[in-house]
């Protein structure tokens, strides 16, 4: 962490977040989840909420702290050090969170919101389906309107809390022949409205979060229980965008710089060839590198919340933010490899959680969308920007010295 990119309140806010990650976080529990002894973390989300740090962007009437993305960026790198499904469990209350904060009526954010925000209750999204990864609308659960109900119908996959989870965040189609953007609608549908949970995945890493199958077999859901408007989900959709990828962002940012801080301490007691490893240029360099990364990464991270904060330019945001988690995961990956290099052999055991750590990693360039699908948001957003912005600024293609010969300028 840069001390000096933070006010004084978030360097506080920051030793709050260090202070429950190193005091109220066991170590068996991390060792437990990663064996599958652990399929839900409850307490540890009781704990965390207890400590006030859950959804500090929201209402203070509805139990946040009304702060902005750039402190709670603060606390989930410190949150991220615990590892990918202790910072997933952490960010849920804040992912679904905001579609009830912002779309949601008062009625549903004192019963789902502030209970989220006291532990009290616990959540989790269901986006992905069985047929369907990337491509999100084309969803096939269904929401019939039956009366002052909604009957549900179809399955959704590797929903991170499903073991756990009081009430999902469940996107559906309310109108299955119309156009897929205006097709889908957001319900709050509760485990007792008789949603099964149907397996719980075997994970190569981001372990004892709960993550599993759900499936909705004539889920009867109070009409009261849809978010926004009928077929507003891809407006809701696209708001999601922003906390979805912020916090796989500034989660990633606390992996790589856990696994980098134990490579550069070994590093420093580590002696071959009569020298500490750090005084071989094959290993320095290997740091230098990683903590280069790692303090760009963190810039663009900061830079995107600003951005989010500001609500100003939403086109922008979501190319910023989608940028982010794209160049912070995959930083988070090449750090966490480098440091296993780093440490040899050894790296490669449980003695040390690198290997924990390089399994996590992996996990976060594929969720929140894939950096394929993050490649072609930033594309398609930037191109809007640079051809809107025609005009506007120096035309650096006529500082060519021939540029006025327009014969030679063929583009079909």
């Amino acid at each position: 962490m840069i001390d000096d990119l933070l006010t004084e309140d978030q360097k506080k806010l920051r030793d709050e977040a260090r202070d429950f990650v190193k005091n109220d976080v066991p170590r068996q529990l991390l060792l437990d989840m990663d064996a599958d002894k652990v399929r839900y973390p409850k307490e540890y989300v009781q704990k965390v909420a207890k400590r006030g740090l859950l959804g500090l962007r929201f209402s203070k009437q509805w139990g946040g702290r009304g702060l902005k993305w750039v402190d709670e960026v603060v606390v989930l790198e410190e949150i991220g050090t615990l590892g990918c499904s202790l910072g997933c469990l952490y960010s849920l209350p804040s992912i679904i969170g905001e579609a009830i904060h912002v779309f949601g009526t008062d009625e549903q954010k004192e019963k789902y919101l502030k209970p989220t925000l006291e532990g009290k209750l616990c959540c989790a999204e269901a986006l992905t389906e069985p047929r369907g990864g990337s491509d999100f609308f084309g969803a096939t659960t269904t929401a019939r309107k039956d009366g002052k109900y909604y009957i549900l119908n179809g399955q959704k996959r590797f929903v991170v809390g499903a073991e756990g989870a009081d009430y999902f965040l469940v996107y559906a189609k309310t109108d299955p022949s119309g156009p897929s953007h205006k097709s889908l609608s957001v319900f709050l549908v509760e485990r007792k409205h008789g949603v099964e949970v149907k397996h719980v995945y075997g994970l190569l890493g981001a372990r004892g979060g709960g993550t599993g199958r759900i499936i909705f077999n004539d889920t009867k859901v109070p009409a009261e229980n849809i978010i926004g408007v009928e077929g507003g989900g891809a407006m809701i959709f696209y708001q999601m965008m922003v906390p979805e990828r912020m916090t796989s962002a500034a989660g990633a940012l606390g992996g790589a710089r856990a696994a980098l801080e134990v490579a550069v301490r070994y590093s420093n007691k580590r002696k071959a060839f009569n020298k500490k490893i750090r005084e071989f240029q094959a290993v320095s360099f290997k740091v230098a590198e990683s903590i280069t990364e790692l303090d760009a990464a963190r810039a663009l991270t900061y830079v995107a919340a600003r951005a989010a904060d500001s609500g100003n330019n939403m086109d922008q945001v979501r190319r910023l933010v989608s940028e982010t988690k794209k160049f912070t995961t995959e930083m988070s990956w090449k750090v966490v490899n480098a440091a296993m290099q780093i440490m040899g052999g050894i790296g490669y055991t449980n003695i040390y959680p690198i290997e924990r750590g390089l399994r996590d990693a992996r996990l976060s360039m594929i969720w929140t969308g894939t950096n394929e699908i993050m490649n072609l948001i930033i594309q398609h957003e930037y191109y809007k920007e640079v051809l809107a912005e025609i005009g506007k600024t120096r035309d650096s293609e006529a500082d060519a010295a021939e540029s006025e010969l327009s014969e030679e300028k063929v583009y079909e």
